[in-house]
């Protein structure tokens, strides 16, 4: 889509004068986000929900599409408008998001995906109010279709090119954007972060069975072929381990080749498909390690910052934003992507003892509480409102 597409396909309405002569204490910030799953983007967005009051910003949130994120959030008591976006052309939600802005008196528009871009920034431009973008991954690796990678892309290109600021949460993606022609004084790295888990303790070593886990939105760029083969490895190896699959699937017909493939593979008796959660906390409890599989497109994953919250050591691909918070021979192992031998390699080397598996889990914590909090991300977001704003 082009911008004169845009141009003619919704005229700019007349500004509404809004009396706010006097200025306010607190600035307010609207979060817009797809909303159809509970994943990343949306636990970043609802964190900030809950964190941002305290750095003296109050949250509107909105949704473009019905789905998880507004029964799943821990912030609900932060005002949610649901819309309803029929595709990702649907720009009649820009006069909602229009009047949501003037009728709250929004300071700052701050979307967080390709769609919520596009509608966001002329909400924005026509409010005359600062827009802000979140990169969560790259857009061009976000998936395994090519089209809609590229489509995204563009409107993400589109849409960000008058932003007042982009945040990204993690350096890799700053050259993602660079690539896009923007000015990388533009662009602030803001590390995602996660609650610190009340009594966190180093785990001691698993004595019996080992637990896998893998927590995700399955779909294929998570790689979890690759760790079904991992597991095939090791039990032929003699390894006493099963798989905890936490998390839903991105589609019934991918849910169908991946048990498939499971039974293929004479894994199907040792893997426990949990489904969706919201409650990661209580599942990262029943494993002893986690894997991250993943093939590309991770910007900087929740569940990883969640992991070394909880003092679960983590073995996982060595892909774009994984390393700022898996570090080898520390609180984990990095292993290249798609490589299901390296990836049991590195499983067999925590169970059969070559690592200390307690140190693991006491730099984990350590790790976690040094750079990856949830109030730590709240402020520096804060601060970058604050330069927006100033």
């Amino acid at each position: 889509m082009s911008a004169a597409v845009i141009d003619t396909t919704l005229q700019t309405p007349t500004p509404v004068a809004i009396a706010n002569s006097a200025p306010r204490a607190t600035q307010r910030v609207l979060h817009i986000v797809n909303g159809e799953h509970y994943a990343g983007a949306e636990r970043v967005q609802d964190l900030l929900a809950l964190n941002l009051p305290h750095c003296g910003y109050n949250v509107q949130l909105a949704s473009l599409l019905p789905g998880k994120f507004a029964s799943c959030r821990r912030s609900q008591t932060t005002p949610l408008a649901e819309l309803r976006m029929s595709s990702r052309w649907d720009l009649r939600v820009v006069r909602q998001l229009l009047q949501l802005i003037r009728t709250e008196q929004i300071d700052i528009v701050h979307a967080h995906t390709p769609r919520s871009a596009l509608v966001g920034a002329i909400a924005a431009q026509w409010a005359d109010v600062p827009f802000l973008y979140h990169l969560h991954s790259p857009t061009s690796r976000d998936s395994t279709h090519r089209l809609r990678n590229w489509l995204n892309e563009q409107v993400e290109q589109l849409s960000i090119r008058n932003a007042a600021r982009l945040i990204a949460v993690s350096p890799t993606l700053i050259d993602h954007v660079a690539a896009l022609g923007v000015p990388r004084e533009k662009v602030t790295c803001v590390l995602n972060g996660v609650p610190a888990l009340d009594g966190a303790t180093p785990r001691p070593r698993p004595v019996g069975p080992w637990v896998i886990g893998m927590v995700a939105l399955f779909r294929p760029r998570k790689g979890v072929e690759v760790l079904l083969e991992a597991l095939a490895a090791l039990r032929a190896q003699g390894a006493d381990v099963s798989l905890r699959a936490i998390g839903g699937f991105e589609t019934p017909e991918y849910e169908a080749d991946v048990k498939s493939l499971a039974a293929k593979l004479g894994v199907a008796d040792a893997i426990h498909w949990t489904g969706f959660t919201r409650e990661v906390n209580v599942e990262l409890a029943a494993i002893d390690l986690l894997a991250l599989p993943s093939l590309f497109g991770e910007g900087l994953p929740m569940v990883v910052l969640e992991a070394l919250a909880a003092g679960v050591p983590v073995v996982a691909s060595d892909c774009e934003g994984v390393a700022q918070a898996v570090e080898t021979g520390v609180n984990g192992v990095l292993v290249p992507a798609g490589d299901a031998c390296s990836l049991a390699t590195a499983l067999h080397a925590v169970i059969a003892g070559e690592h200390d598996y307690s140190a693991f889990s006491a730099a984990a914590i350590a790790r976690h509480a040094e750079k990856f909090s949830d109030t730590a991300m709240a402020r520096q977001v804060a601060m970058v409102y604050a330069e927006v704003i100033r």
